[in-house]
């Protein structure tokens, strides 16, 4: 099938462009008018504009594949000539991920990529959001007959769960996500986290305790407040601090959402964003579901465990390079059979950080931090189960359980994002150190804090070190989309 027809397969009004920039501009225009189509016919009744209220489509066909012998990074690699193509969505979002794809693109293979109009409209809810609420029968019925609505028939994540197989005269996709299941995801953002997708930084900190929240909020305003790096603290309900602005809300008496964020902000987005995942494998699936369409640099798991062995002390730390997956909430998306590799860089960058930071050198590390594989559950009260559980743990040679760590790594295996653990040791319900309540509180009055500055400086030293490094090869398969 010739190029002319492949571009009229997805879309229409296609033109070249060499330089990203270009490219970028073009896909930004289209958006927004698409976007205003769309408002004006829900604000005016009147849809007869709708037929171009779809989504930007960007195509590139390379007339040959990356010579063997030159250079070959972890992505923006094709494995052969062809048509490779993708819808997008949210530029105020994306354009400076996609500037950074498309040049690399261009750089490689010296081949134009095409952007146009696709075929896929964009629904009504994902650029009004409050068009959808408090409608009346008729109003409703008004939409579905006029307006795209979100379509599950089209939002999916068969080419990230490597279930997407490549057919003769059908695009092969170029980013791991569609336009509709990124919008998707985008708007359960904001849901469960209490904040606009536009305050996410690309790296990203999860806990399962408040306290590590509480330690966050103080240092995010004393980062702002001294003019440092970061410029900006946002809170749940799009409450925004930066230096000039002094810090007076509270959410006391306020209902939080399911899994609050905290965004300690930079210009270029390369901040610290904290969320509290609460506890169970469940929430951890979810967030992560979604974190991933940002397409972020590192996530990291910085929260509680019970440690296994006789010789961890309550506070100590727990640095996973393994996992047991006994959580089953990925099976159908990532079998338990897929080994979840540790990322080198990130496993290197923690083990740095925590020695620098306890102050602990050589041998003396070993005694507080511990390496080794840990055990993911989906059943809180796993100790009344020990029977059944003692030969899994013991052949295992895992040395901590939790409920969120094999989730949030497994996830980011699944969506390649570098993934990171570190956990502390809060209870050793075997050898009868239980979670009590007085225990509990002098031992987090302790390592709190602690920990959580492990977790900002390990994202600060591996954003040094070059973003490029942490996107391993370990997490890309043979046949993979050409963005990263």
């Amino acid at each position: 099938m010739d190029t002319a027809s492949l571009l009229q397969q997805v879309g229409r009004d296609f033109q070249p462009f060499d330089t990203a920039d270009a490219a970028v501009a073009r896909i930004t225009e289209l958006y927004d008018r698409a976007g205003e189509l769309v408002r004006h016919a829900f604000t005016t009744r009147d849809t007869t504009g709708l037929a171009d209220a779809v989504y930007p489509y960007l195509a590139f066909m390379p007339q040959a594949a990356l010579p063997p012998d030159g250079p070959r990074p972890p992505f923006d690699v094709v494995l052969e000539p062809g048509f490779y193509g993708t819808t997008l969505t949210r530029p105020a979002l994306f354009a400076d991920y996609w500037r950074e794809q498309i040049e690399s693109l261009l750089r490689h293979y010296r081949t134009p990529v095409m952007v146009g109009l696709s075929n896929q409209p964009i629904p009504l809810p994902y650029v009004m959001e409050e068009a959808v609420t408090s409608l009346t029968e008729s109003d409703l019925a008004w939409i579905q007959s006029h307006f795209a609505l979100p379509d599950l028939h089209v939002t999916d994540d068969s080419i990230a769960n490597c279930d997407y197989i490549p057919r003769p005269g059908v695009p092969r996709p170029l980013a791991l996500f569609t336009a509709a299941r990124t919008d998707y995801s985008l708007a359960r953002l904001h849901h469960y986290t209490g904040t606009a997708p536009r305050h996410f930084q690309r790296f990203i900190l999860l806990t399962n305790y408040q306290r590590y929240v509480d330690a966050f909020r103080e240092y995010g305003h004393a980062q702002v407040d001294a003019g440092s790096e970061y410029t900006t603290f946002v809170e749940p309900g799009e409450i925004i601090h930066t230096r000039d602005t002094p810090h007076t809300a509270t959410h006391a008496g306020q209902s939080l959402p399911q899994m609050p964020a905290y965004h300690l902000c930079r210009p270029d987005g390369d901040g610290i964003t904290l969320i509290n995942i609460g506890v169970g494998p469940a929430n951890a699936k979810t967030i992560t579901d979604h974190l991933a369409v940002l397409r972020p640099h590192c996530w990291l798991m910085v929260g509680h465990c019970a440690g296994l062995r006789r010789s961890q002390k309550l506070g100590d730390y727990v640095l996973a390079h393994g996992y047991l997956r006994d959580d089953h909430v990925l099976d159908d998306d990532l079998p338990p059979w897929v080994p979840v590799p540790p990322i080198a860089e990130v496993q290197m960058a923690l083990q740095d950080v925590t020695a620098r930071v306890t102050g602990l050198h050589d041998a003396e590390v070993k005694t507080r931090l511990r390496t080794g594989t840990v055990m993911t559950t989906d059943n809180r009260n796993w100790e009344l189960r020990l029977g059944a559980l003692f030969t899994r743990i013991n052949t295992s040679r895992a040395i901590a359980v939790d409920m969120e760590s094999a989730t949030i790594a497994a996830n980011g295996f699944r969506f390649r994002v570098p993934y990171g653990t570190l956990l502390c040791v809060s209870d050793k319900p075997l050898h009868g150190e239980l979670k009590l309540r007085g225990m509990a509180n002098a031992f987090y009055r302790e390592r709190v804090r602690q920990h959580l500055v492990v977790g900002i400086e390990t994202m600060q030293q591996l954003r040094a070190q070059g973003v490029d490094r942490l996107h391993s090869r370990k997490l890309r398969g043979f046949d993979e989309p050409a963005f990263r």
